[in-house]
């Protein structure tokens, strides 16, 4: 993949921090795979009606390493419980402990790099979806073609998760000079789906018609900050000529609340979830049966550790 490399002040990468990078970041000194919180440190009641009836893997192997408390991550040393959120790996545990996310499509996480990494919730994403999720440490960029990626942000010129294949193959066709109208009838959309999917009928190899119903998308963008801190990610001209996609209000179970915003603000585990789940629906045209909910395994599971926590203080 080429690369917009930008030098940061500091050029430096430790040792360890360099076994969490994905090989075509590990070229790129600047760009480190890091997370960064999504919110910030103030508390509220956890709206709870959204993590119900999700089809997850057992939790007994985060209760068991709950149980024996923080350990050491084997790469950097620093204390940690489940995971190292600088390292990128489990603690305590093997990949086969946890499940495995298989998504429809790449995405990508830009990640502004003044927060905090034990508050992100994108490194759940990573960890649980390591072959379909690469994290960018901003301001490393990749260059993206505006024709077959789109940056999930909301704005004005945004169209939902169902107008957006119809709005791609618009630009791959040289139609990027009419506007796509941030309303088009679903219908019309669902409509070209069902074409693209019925000229795969008949066709035993279901990988091909996989790929048929998500070309011309090669990859989905998300920007990890808090939101007064997006600006500065979601401005930057690497970004502007992509196709901005917003998705349906949805309150946040996030528990770190930030200060003077709504609930329908999301967490960035929350907003990759939910994108997924309408892609599944609008895009590929199948009913969503719990595909992706075993993205949200170390979120539900820290939810109920802060819902618990909450109740015993009397404050829930």
């Amino acid at each position: 993949m080429a690369m917009s490399v930008l030098v940061l002040q500091d050029k430096s990468v430790n040792r360890a921090k360099m076994s969490g990078l994905d090989q075509d970041q590990r070229h790129h000194p600047s760009c480190r795979e890091k997370t960064l919180a999504s919110d910030s440190s103030d508390s509220r009641e956890l709206p709870s009606q959204q993590l119900q009836g999700l089809k997850l893997a057992s939790h007994a192997v985060l209760e068991e390493a709950q149980q024996r408390g923080r350990l050491k991550c084997s790469k950097c040393g620093g204390s940690r419980m489940f995971f190292c959120y600088t390292c990128c790996s489990l603690v305590g545990m093997s990949l086969q402990d946890v499940p495995t996310v298989k998504l429809p499509v790449k995405i990508d996480i830009i990640k502004h790099p003044n927060e905090t990494d034990g508050k992100s919730t994108a490194i759940h994403a990573k960890i649980l979806a390591p072959s379909d999720i690469t994290i960018y440490t901003y301001p490393c960029i990749p260059e993206y073609q505006k024709d077959k990626v789109v940056l999930v942000f909301p704005g004005p010129r945004a169209v939902s998760v169902q107008d957006m294949m119809k709005c791609l193959h618009d630009r791959s066709h040289d139609s990027a000079d009419e506007p796509c109208r941030k309303r088009l009838k679903t219908e019309q959309v669902q409509g070209s789906t069902r074409t693209s999917e019925s000229s795969e009928s008949g066709t035993p190899d279901e990988a091909k018609s996989s790929v048929s119903k998500v070309d011309p998308l090669h990859r989905v963008v998300f920007i990890d900050s808090t939101w007064n801190q997006t600006n500065k990610i979601s401005t930057d001209e690497r970004l502007q000529d992509l196709l901005q996609v917003e998705l349906k209000m949805r309150k946040t179970c996030f528990w770190r609340h930030q200060k003077g915003k709504p609930d329908t603000y999301l967490a960035t585990i929350e907003a990759i979830y939910y994108f997924l789940m309408d892609f599944h629906e609008h895009c590929l045209d199948e009913e969503y049966s719990g595909e992706y909910d075993n993205l949200l395994f170390f979120y539900s599971y820290l939810h109920s550790i802060v819902n618990k926590a909450k109740t015993s203080a009397g404050k829930c």
